[in-house]
């Protein structure tokens, strides 16, 4: 199962956190739980932050390719660069699985 499909899953039974800025607090404020952010964000710097704060905090992330399928996958009609997990609902074992890869 892929990271988009999994985020899909998320979306519709837990809560998500989407657009750099609130991953950024999530990250800050420990709620976030899993951090997705997408490579093809121009300038870099938006997200270059994020994994070394992931880092600090102990926090799972992940790049993935597309700020595109980024978005839509969180029900989004517009890209976006990052993404928090904050509750995984039922896609729990899924998040676990694709973070472990």
């Amino acid at each position: 199962m892929d990271i988009y499909s999994v985020l899909e899953k998320v979306k519709k039974t837990g809560k998500i956190e989407k657009g750099t800025n609130e991953v950024t607090k999530a990250i800050e404020r420990g709620t976030a739980k899993f951090v997705v952010y997408a490579s093809d964000v121009e300038p870099k710097e938006i997200v270059a932050h994020l994994p070394l704060l992931c880092k600090e905090k102990g926090i799972h992330c992940k790049e993935v390719e597309s700020k595109q399928k980024l978005g839509v996958s969180i029900g989004l009609p517009v890209a976006t660069s990052s993404v928090a997990v904050i509750n995984e609902g039922e896609a729990k074992s899924e998040l676990a699985s694709v973070f472990k890869k």
